[in-house]
């Protein structure tokens, strides 16, 4: 009886692995494909990972010398001055993934199955590395909010509308602010990453200018569309939003269905259907210490409960009474404005705000593991992978060179959901 494990075909046989030109092409083609989606890194200072050294990266930056005012006697070699090195260390930490291919699928399918995962899981890996770096940056404490339409000034996110609109006026003062701040620009302008929903936003105004009436293509950054005020706005799908919390599984937003009086109540009936599993859900959620907060009408409240229902038979129970809010009102999870505008962040930044680690230099790697590698755990040679891994950390350098703008959409903050 031959062993369970025995191996009768080479690994590295025709049609069983991947030549070593054929692994430097895919990990090459994973970079290239990878790297153009990380809008977030395309500003950032850059730094190989570390070499036996631990999981802690450095990074450095440079206090401004004062200014020079004294005069300098005829003659006399003055002190001089020092450079003050900040470090600023950070951890890195690893991520990954693959997919698992079927010897039957390598061989029926029609389209090269290894080109396409590695397309796949090239998207994958700039998504996930990119928004490492995206939350890291709108973490940073140097922020403003957009005012209302009619000027009102905003404090809290709470109270940020659809109208509180990314305007000119409200560009220029972003720009003024890293001006005042001795932000250096990058290649002579700030820079800003917007979402395609803010863009549609802006593109209409007078004001804007298409990137390519004012630079080459060459000189243009990835994903850059425009310019306006002084700045170059770059275009992501990644740019973060903070839409409304989740009440329950899969639903942020929803209708009271019956009105509130002036005397209240503690039960909010919605018109959406709620299941028995979301009831579970949110039970559990709460049970594990989350506080689920929402806004009837506007009006803030704490979720106790959940009563599962069909459409129009459903309801929530919160911790205190709700009182005089109309049928027909928006409930809509905490988070986010209390009307259920979704909140988006847009980033302006200087040179060398932040810094991250390289994809290169094994910073993102391509891994495939063919038929037959697995051994034992796979005696009939029935799965390949392909994957991906990385080590990655981003870090604000000096937040002074940034600043978060956090305001609506007119035309989609009422719909947005996070990202």
């Amino acid at each position: 009886m031959a062993e369970l494990n025995t191996q009768t075909t080479l690994l590295n046989a025709q049609g069983n692995d991947l030549s070593p030109e054929m692994k430097t092409f895919y990990s090459r083609q994973l970079i290239e494909l990878a790297g153009p989606r990380m809008v977030h890194d395309q500003f950032a200072a850059k730094r190989p990972i570390p070499k036996n050294n631990g999981k802690t990266i450095e990074f450095r930056r440079f206090d401004r010398l004062p200014k020079a005012l004294k005069p300098i006697t005829e003659g006399v070699t003055p002190d001089g001055n020092k450079l003050n090195v900040i470090p600023l260390t950070a951890q890195v930490e690893q991520y990954g993934d693959y997919v698992a291919v079927s010897d039957v699928l390598e061989l029926t399918a029609i389209d090269p199955v290894l080109v396409e995962a590695n397309k796949a899981l090239a998207n994958q890996a700039a998504v996930t590395l990119d928004t490492i770096t995206r939350e890291v940056l709108v973490a940073g404490t140097n922020k403003m909010f957009a005012p209302k339409e009619d000027g009102t000034e905003v404090a809290l996110r709470a109270d940020v509308t659809s109208d509180c609109a990314l305007t000119p006026a409200v560009i220029r003062k972003a720009v003024n602010k890293l001006k005042r701040q001795n932000a250096p620009m990058i290649d002579g302008s700030y820079v800003a990453i917007i979402h395609p929903d803010i863009s549609c936003d802006l593109q209409g105004n007078e004001e804007w200018i298409e990137a390519h009436k004012y630079a080459q293509p060459e000189n243009i950054f990835n994903g850059e569309i425009g310019r306006m005020a002084g700045c170059r706005f770059i275009e992501s799908t990644e740019a973060k939003i903070i839409g409304p919390g989740e009440i329950v599984t899969g639903m942020s937003r929803m209708t009271l269905r019956t009105a509130l009086n002036g005397t209240g109540s503690t039960t909010i009936a919605v018109e959406e259907e709620i299941t028995s599993e979301q009831v579970t859900a949110l039970s559990n959620r709460i049970s594990g210490g989350e506080t689920v907060k929402i806004y009837v009408g506007g009006k803030e409240a704490e979720v106790a409960s959940a009563t599962a229902g069909a459409a129009g038979a459903a309801s929530l129970t919160v911790k205190a009474t709700v009182a005089n809010v109309e049928a027909g009102a928006l409930v809509c999870g905490g988070g986010a404005g209390a009307d259920g505008s979704a909140i988006y962040c847009t980033i302006f930044l200087g040179d060398g705000a932040y810094g991250v680690t390289e994809i290169n230099g094994g910073g993102l790697q391509y891994i495939y593991k063919p038929l037959g590698s697995a051994g034992t755990s796979d005696p009939l040679n029935q799965r390949e992978t392909s994957g991906w891994k990385a080590i990655r950390t981003a870090v604000r350098l000096v937040e002074q060179y940034m600043v978060r703008v956090e305001h609506g959409s007119p035309s989609f903050g009422a719909s947005a959901e996070s990202n």
